[in-house]
């Protein structure tokens, strides 16, 4: 069994703590916590189970590492302290553990990293014997071994495009939604995660690596970005209201143009109301979608839709997303210790193990 601690207990480190404690070769042996409320309370209370897991959650960062876990999944934010999670990560690495996390955009496309940031990776590495495998969702699996994967059904491909189509009133996150992405603000707001160079900062490696794998060169990264006001004030559970006259919706693309096109398409159709946009792609049912659109011969197409947490679609994102890596863990292990991307690490059948707690 795999010693394994989960680093932080919000929307990803819940389906974290989940995930490894039904994996048959993982153990979960700690949880690593940030506000003083959520010290020594059981791990199976945090992740939202109905039944305790035996793990009391601590806030001593040296005693969870001193502890010896062979893996940490990195569940903390990084999208506004990148800085601090990659100091968190290389304190992991360099104590020997298999580090896997969503954490860090910039990592995701590991071989066009920051020369700087990947640097210090491969030093922690060399230092303490650990190893790194960042991936996600959307940037992640939705984006470099979906596609790929349905790439191979076919004899032709021309376009391959990419789509999350999502309501992010389901996304708990209000910071992020507000601020990053510009929800609820005045459209002379300029939202971070819209600002030029930014969409190719976070989705502009998944274009990389799938250029890679069907073997082709990419010219140039362009973005394209539109937005919309909403047309009425709407309310939300989780975020209150959103006026009428601020930004409702977002529709980008990040696109890979191979022979002076757009060959390779990374879009998001993000809105915080359905009745925003509703000329653009919807989702077949409920509040968000993945799909992947492979052009050719033939034409294939594929929508996957994941709920968790009594049928929220942001939690079952993440869910997949702690899926994915956590269900890398037992691989990394067995493998020499490196940094690692998606093209890396196959993907595997699930296992019919334990039963989840």
């Amino acid at each position: 069994m795999i010693s394994t601690l989960v680093w932080g207990t919000g929307n990803v480190g819940r389906a974290a703590i989940r995930a490894v404690s039904a994996h048959p070769a993982l153990k979960l042996t700690g949880v690593l916590v940030h506000k003083p409320d959520k010290v020594g309370r059981d791990a199976g209370e945090l992740a939202g189970l109905d039944t305790e897991l035996g793990v009391a959650a601590t806030n001593d960062l040296a005693a969870a590492l001193a502890a010896g876990p062979q893996a940490v999944v990195y569940a903390a934010s990084g999208d506004i302290r990148p800085d601090d999670a990659l100091a968190d990560i290389l304190q992991a690495i360099r104590a020997g553990a298999v580090v896997v996390t969503p954490a860090l955009y910039a990592l995701y496309d590991q071989r066009n990293a920051p020369a700087e940031m990947r640097e210090a990776v491969l030093k922690a590495i060399a230092e303490g014997g650990g190893s790194l495998f960042v991936s996600g969702i959307d940037p992640g699996w939705g984006n470099d071994v979906l596609p790929l994967l349905m790439s191979g059904l076919g004899h032709t491909v021309d376009v391959v495009r990419c789509q999350e189509i999502f309501d992010y009133t389901t996304y708990d996150q209000p910071d992020s939604v507000r601020y990053l992405v510009g929800m609820g603000q005045p459209m002379e707001y300029d939202p971070p995660m819209l600002m030029a160079s930014v969409p190719t900062m976070v989705w502009g490696g998944q274009i990389r690596l799938i250029a890679r794998g069907l073997g082709v060169e990419v010219e140039e990264i362009r973005e394209v970005v539109h937005r919309r006001e909403l047309e009425n004030t709407v309310s939300t559970d989780r975020m209150g209201d959103f006026e009428a006259g601020t930004q409702g919706a977002v529709r980008f693309e990040v696109q890979g143009i191979i022979d002076g096109r757009p060959r390779i398409v990374i879009e998001h159709v993000t809105r915080i109301h359905a009745s925003c946009a509703t000329d653009w792609p919807m989702p077949p049912s409920g509040a968000g979608a993945h799909r992947v659109i492979i052009e050719g011969r033939p034409t294939i197409e594929v929508t996957i839709q994941a709920t968790d947490e009594d049928g929220n679609h942001s939690a079952g994102g993440n869910a997949t997303a702690v899926g994915r890596l956590v269900g890398a863990i037992d691989w990394l292990t067995t493998a020499e210790p490196g940094l690692y991307d998606a093209l890396d690490i196959p993907l595997r059948p699930g296992t019919l193990g334990r039963n989840q707690p």
